[in-house]
Order: C-alpha cells, then structure tokens, then sequence
C-alpha cells in the first residue's frame, strides 16, 4: 500500500506544528481560567468568590501560572494574557 501523504507535508507539521487551539498549552485549564480573570482585572479574592476557590488557592495558582510563563510580575501575566485574547468576559 502506498503511502498518499507527501513527505514534505509530514515533514513541515514536525519541524512547525499546527498553533494550538487555546493559548498557553502549558497551563492546566484551572490556571487559565485563573489567568482569565487576572487579565480581566480581577484580585484574588474576587477571582476565588467567581471560581468558588480560597484566596490562598488562587494565590497559589497565580505563582504556578508565573513560573510556567517564565515571568516574575503578575502585571507581565496580565499583559501576556491580555495580548491572547484572555481577560475580556470575567
């Protein structure tokens, strides 16, 4: 049996995968929403009574979400996260 697929189709989704679907793959879906409502604004006790988390969950998330970003500053998240497209419906 042949094989249809050109090789340099094979080849160009290696070397340059589709974009994913949703921005920052490597946050869990928890962290995104939490960067969501970062971006919209939001501190972490508002954030916590719209998820139904503690302040100290929240927190804890945020400090997750800085170091998978590579980032020191939660304004650099919220700048990031806002240049994605997050943080316009809380």
């Amino acid at each position: 049996m042949e094989n249809t697929t050109p090789k340099s189709s094979l080849r160009t989704w290696f070397v340059s995968p589709p974009p994913p679907d949703r921005p920052f793959p490597e946050l869990t879906p928890r962290e995104r929403d939490i960067l969501d409502h970062l971006a919209a604004g939001l501190s972490n006790a508002e954030i916590g009574r719209c998820l139904h988390l503690s302040g100290k969950t929240v927190a804890n998330n945020v400090s997750a979400i800085l170091a998978k970003l590579h980032l020191t500053q939660r304004s650099q998240a919220i700048v990031r996260a806002r240049d994605a497209g997050l943080g316009r419906s809380p």
